[in-house]
C-alpha cells in the first residue's frame, strides 16, 4: 500500500504569551503512518492532543519538531518545514478537513457552501451544485433549505452541511474531527457509508471519533495519543 501520511517524532508546545510566556507541552514523539484506502482513528481522552495532531497535519498549527509528511502530487511534503504557500497548495489539492464546526461565509446558501470546493478546483458551477445537492439529499437536508444560509440551521443540520462540504472533493487525504458528534443514528449511518466509499476510492483518512460503535465500523487501525502525551 502507498503511505499517504507519515509522522515521525512530531511534537507541539504552546507558548502562553498572556501568562508570562509559560510553555505548555501538548504532544511529543508522535509517530505513525496512514496508507491509502484506510481510516486510522486517534484515541484517547479529551485534552490528550488528538485535535492538535489533526491541526498540525492540516497546517493550522506549526509543528515544533519532528516530521509531518503527506504525499502531495506524487512526492512527500514535510509540513513541518514547508513554506506557507506550499501548505496552502496542499490544502487545496491534497488535504481535506471536516472540523467539528461549520465556518461558512454569512448569507451564502447551503448549496453553494457545499459546492464551493469543487468550483475552486475548476468544476463548473452547475455540475458542482448538482453534486452538492446529491450529498445534501443523502444527508437528509431538505431541498427547501438549500437556498438558505447554514447559519439559520440547527446544530445537527450545520454539521451535515459541514460533512457534505468535506466529502464532496476527491482529495487523497481527509481529516475528520468528530464528524458524527451532533448526528442522529440515521445520519451517523450515512457518514459511515461515505467513509467506506472514500476507502474504496483509495483515500487515506485520519479521524477523531469518541463513539465506540462508529469507531468499530470505520477504523482500520487506532493510534493511542496518550502514548505521546508531553509531560508538563
Amino acid at each position: 500500500m502507498t503511505v499517504m501520511i507519515a509522522i515521525e517524532k512530531a511534537e507541539k508546545t504552546f507558548s502562553m504569551h498572556l501568562q508570562g510566556g509559560v510553555r505548555l507541552p501538548v504532544v511529543r514523539g508522535v509517530s505513525f503512518q496512514v496508507e491509502a484506502g484506510e481510516c486510522v482513528v486517534l484515541s484517547g481522552p479529551s485534552g490528550a492532543g488528538k485535535s492538535s495532531i489533526l491541526k498540525m497535519i492540516f497546517g493550522n498549527y506549526r509543528c515544533d519538531g519532528g516530521r509531518i509528511a503527506v504525499r502531495h502530487e506524487g512526492a512527500m511534503l514535510d509540513l513541518a518545514t514547508a513554506e506557507p504557500r506550499a501548505i496552502l497548495t496542499a490544502r487545496r489539492r491534497t488535504i481535506g478537513y471536516v472540523s467539528q464546526f461549520l465556518r461558512a461565509v454569512p448569507r451564502v446558501p447551503a448549496l453553494d457552501v457545499v459546492a464551493e470546493p469543487l468550483i475552486a478546483t475548476g468544476t463548473s458551477r452547475d455540475d458542482a451544485r448538482d453534486q452538492a445537492g446529491r450529498l445534501l439529499r443523502r444527508l437528509n437536508i431538505p431541498e427547501r433549505l438549500w437556498s438558505l444560509p447554514p447559519s439559520t440551521f440547527s446544530g445537527g443540520e450545520q454539521q451535515r452541511v459541514n460533512i457534505a462540504r468535506g466529502f464532496i472533493s476527491d482529495l487523497p487525504i481527509l481529516l475528520l474531527d468528530e464528524p458524527t458528534a451532533s448526528l442522529d443514528a440515521a445520519n451517523r449511518a450515512v457518514v459511515v457509508e461515505l467513509i467506506a466509499a472514500k476507502k474504496k476510492d483509495g483515500v487515506a483518512m485520519l479521524a477523531i471519533v469518541h463513539d465506540d460503535e462508529i469507531r468499530e465500523k470505520i477504523a482500520d487501525g487506532t493510534v493511542d495519543v496518550t502514548a505521546f502525551a508531553a509531560a508538563a
